[in-house]
């Protein structure tokens, strides 16, 4: 089964137990970046210089993605200057939302609805089908942990999990000292054409001020 890249990155954001997802914040952004990429990987959209442009508005059979094809077409018509950056912050919680609906309409994640005191509903999405982390997870092993040569989608993946600061998420049992300098130099590696270079780097760039951001802020909190 072929799933997107943001629906990898929200498979490896949930928990297999709980069902809910271990880094929202974080994996919110990541997704957005994620279906971003896949788009632009597919010549539906581009990124020069920052600046977010719809090449090609054909669906791409994958309602996922023409989802959020359709949103960034209506976007960018009403914004002559729409960026990458300004994208992912407007997309990054429904972003989200969408990739775990989407995993639930493949029947690869559940919903599980509970209510607490009788009023509050809460969600939990746990695995129906663990077969695609699973192969997700080898893949991602045999690259990070193993020294194989990825591909153009798994290089862009880890590229993300690594600017999200998800190396948890992607890897729960090895310590981020271990994993992080490989998933660097994939992400800094000569990998794909130059116009998914450059919107990936935007992506990255613009990720890695998020992440720093809510680091600093959660820092003068709990001080």
């Amino acid at each position: 089964m072929t799933v997107t890249l943001g629906e990898e990155i929200t498979l490896l954001s949930l928990d297999d137990d709980t069902g809910t997802a271990k880094d929202r914040h974080a994996a919110g952004w990541a997704v957005a970046g994620g279906t971003l990429l896949e788009l632009t990987l597919a010549g539906r959209v581009a990124a020069t210089e920052g600046r977010l442009t719809v090449t090609d508005p054909t669906p791409t059979g994958d309602a996922l993605l023409d989802g959020r094809l359709a949103a960034i077409t209506e976007w960018t018509e009403q914004d002559d200057h729409a960026k990458v950056g300004d994208w992912l912050s407007k997309d990054q919680a429904k972003a989200f939302d969408a990739a775990v609906a989407s995993l639930c309409a493949r029947g690869i994640i559940t919903e599980e609805k509970h209510r607490t005191l009788g009023i509050f509903v809460t969600r939990r999405y746990p695995e129906a089908d663990g077969s695609v982390e699973r192969e997700l997870r080898h893949r991602l092993a045999d690259v990070v942990l193993d020294g194989a040569e990825p591909d153009e989608r798994t290089t862009g993946l880890i590229a993300l999990l690594h600017a999200s600061n998800l190396h948890a998420a992607a890897f729960p049992d090895v310590a981020r000292k271990q994993v992080s300098p490989r998933m660097e130099s994939i992400a800094e590696g000569q990998w794909a054409a130059e116009d998914v270079r450059r919107a990936l780097q935007d992506m990255q760039a613009v990720l890695a001020a998020v992440m720093v951001c809510t680091t600093v802020a959660t820092t003068v909190t709990v001080t």
